[in-house]
């Protein structure tokens, strides 16, 4: 089997890659990978995979980075909910647990 049959058998498999008016969309979202086209042979199959193996790690990075920000968020709105929890129960009088 030729690079180019290995690369249509390939690109016959692979999900849906249309974007919404039908064209093919590239790993940057714009038409194709390499010049509005499919991969044609194993360099540029390679290179595709690549960008798309990229494309994904910094999304998922991107994606860990706003799961972190917003558990450090909600981590500073806990400590002032305790703190204010403690402050209202010594304003009522009565002893808060100990403070860790």
């Amino acid at each position: 089997m030729s690079d180019v049959e290995k690369t249509s058998t390939v690109n016959d498999n692979k999900a849906d890659t249309n974007g919404p008016s039908g064209q093919v969309v590239g790993v940057d979202g714009g038409p194709g990978a390499a010049q509005g086209q499919d991969p044609k042979n194993v360099a540029e199959l390679t290179h595709y995979i690549q960008s798309m193996l990229q494309q994904m790690q910094d999304r998922f990075q991107t994606m860990s980075d706003q799961i972190i920000s917003r558990i450090d968020d909600m981590s500073a709105r806990i400590d002032d909910l305790e703190h204010n929890i403690n402050d209202l129960m010594s304003q009522a009088g009565q002893a808060g647990p100990p403070m860790i």
